[in-house]
């Protein structure tokens, strides 16, 4: 079982930046794929981006390209979601996930980290 921890959400205004950090609570993401998805209120929980703990690779929602950086960190074992240039629009729960390669779903999640942007 890996439990996923969170932090760096907060209120900021339009154009400005944030940095979410994810971490498990025990344990490393090796051989795992971490992702960040987020849900703004009213709507359904969408994919960010996402990076492939053991590879490197990284895959981004059209809506965060050139704005969102997905990065990690193996001596902290944590995955970092660099956020700049943020907009209203990017505001709701910014939740953490894994998965383990090769399986396809989601199955670990944190408990979400609220960001807003105001306008």
């Amino acid at each position: 079982q890996v439990q996923l921890v969170e932090s760096g959400g907060g209120l900021v205004q339009t154009g400005g930046s944030l940095r979410l950090s994810c971490a498990p609570s025990r344990g490393t993401f090796f051989t795992y794929v971490v992702g960040w998805f987020r849900q703004a209120p009213g709507k359904g929980r969408e994919f960010v981006a996402s990076i492939s703990w053991s590879g490197g690779g990284t895959m981004y929602a059209d809506s965060v390209k050139g704005r969102f950086t997905i990065s990690s960190d193996g001596a902290k074992s944590t995955v970092y979601l660099h956020m700049s240039s943020l907009k209203p629009e990017d505001t709701g729960v910014y939740y953490c996930a894994a998965r383990r390669i090769p399986e396809a779903g989601y199955k670990y999640w944190g408990q979400g980290t609220q960001v807003t942007v105001s306008s």
